[in-house]
């Protein structure tokens, strides 16, 4: 059985979780070099400001090189932990629990328990326990200036870390309820709109065909009146004929279509109605996108590729189309899509010959609303909504993604990588 959970549903926001990072690292600096520096409690500062710089590094490399946009239930978990460990280093090296800043040692596995699984939380939860109890017996005194003096009594200090379990368990509780009903009301809230602008898109439709069929149909009549009586006139001309039978043919088959329409307007949208390999999904995708484009799209499948099925996902196909489309919109005359796949994960990559990302574009890969300001490919951008909708569905369905300006080729590059046993819980 899988520990982590790797439900759609339990992620955290890499941005938000980022800047409330940041905040905290830079409320510790303040905090350690104020009581050392201007109230003169002695400890080991150096240690303290090594530990602040650790995670100063962590929450860098979430900002540069982590490039997901949402940290899924394993991931969070990891800088979640490294938080309250870090933190209790702090508080080891000034007095222990009772240090008054000893109650931030819950906020993480509250962080953690509205937005990760079950499972998830009650390991950081049981982690955090542990440090709290280890806190409470083993930790460096402060040295107090000479004319201050802090002693409690032993049941005054053994109710802190008492206190601070009783409320990390309630807490948590509590967040956990709100967070299983916020994901229940999300999923449902989904559903609804789904199926509202279904039902939204159908009507349209509907009164669309009914108003083309009506507005069509005397020109129709009219192109098959007259295709008939040219065809009276060139009967005896073989190449005239079989063009004249064939435009007969192809009106014929307009009034059907727009009658089936009329009649029923609920047709079912056969584009990739059964459960495919992801070669299987990028060949269909690229079909769809020759109909329309003179761009030549250059697959490269290895033997493996079709190997493992996977059920139909419109958001993987959403996705996908989202990079591909972006890919033949920005090359130049070529696109270029190349599949791995092995016994442990499969990897899609997209590259186009094009003129790459731009720096103001790459810094913020992965982000709503941005475009490029060079003019060559500000023609060509819309709302800058590609990106961040394939990447957040892909991310949602267990994909790493990076997107970067291709190593051997001038455009841009996108690398979507799965691990097998993800693709098959889809």
């Amino acid at each position: 059985m899988k520990f982590f959970e790797t439900s759609k549903y339990f992620s955290l926001k890499k941005s938000t979780y980022i800047n409330l990072r940041f905040i905290a690292i830079i409320g510790q600096l303040i905090t350690i070099n104020l009581i050392y520096f201007i109230f003169n409690f002695k400890f080991n500062l150096i240690l303290g400001n090594l530990i602040i710089l650790i995670a100063i590094l962590s929450n860098l490399y979430l900002l540069y090189i982590n490039k997901n946009t949402q940290l899924l239930d394993k991931v969070a978990f990891l800088f979640l932990l490294t938080d309250v460990l870090q933190l209790s280093f702090l508080i080891y090296l000034t007095g222990g629990i009772a240090n008054p800043f000893s109650i931030f040692l819950i906020i993480p596995t509250i962080f953690s328990s509205s937005n990760l699984g079950f499972k998830t939380n009650l390991l950081l939860v049981s982690t955090t326990i542990s440090i709290i109890i280890f806190l409470t017996f083993f930790y460096q005194p402060l040295p107090y200036p000479v004319n201050v003096h802090f002693h409690v009594d032993r049941y005054y200090y053994y109710s802190i870390p008492i206190s601070l379990i009783i409320a990390l368990i309630f807490l948590n509780y509590f967040a956990l309820i709100f967070g299983k009903e916020s994901r229940i009301r999300k999923e449902a809230l989904n559903k609804m709109e789904e199926i509202m602008s279904k039902e939204h898109e159908l009507l349209s439709l509907g009164g669309q065909a009914a108003a083309a069929a009506h507005s069509l149909g005397t020109p129709f009549s009219t192109i098959k009146i007259i295709s008939s009586d040219l065809l009276k006139q060139f009967k005896e001309d073989t190449e005239v004929k079989k063009d004249l039978d064939l435009l007969v043919s192809q009106i014929e088959r307009c009034s059907e279509i727009l009658k089936k329409l009329t009649l029923n307007p609920i047709v079912e949208d056969n584009f990739i109605d059964k459960d495919l390999t992801i070669a299987g999904y990028i060949i269909e995708i690229v079909k769809s996108f020759k109909e329309t484009s003179k761009k030549e799209f250059i697959l490269n499948f290895d033997q493996y590729s079709n190997s493992l099925s996977i059920t139909k996902s419109i958001e993987i196909v959403y996705g996908l189309r989202n990079f591909i489309g972006n890919a033949n919109k920005f090359s130049n005359s070529k696109v270029f899509i190349n599949t791995k796949s092995d016994n442990d994960k499969t990897e899609v990559i997209i590259e186009d010959d094009g003129e790459g990302y731009t720096n103001s574009v790459l810094r913020k890969i992965g982000e709503p609303y941005i475009k490029s300001y060079k003019p060559s490919i500000k023609s060509k951008s819309g709302l800058g909504l590609g990106i961040f909708i394939g990447k957040t569905l892909l991310e949602k369905n267990y994909a790493n993604i990076l997107c970067r300006n291709s190593l051997t080729r001038s455009g841009a590059e996108v690398i979507i990588q799965w691990k097998n046993k993800d693709l098959l819980k889809i």
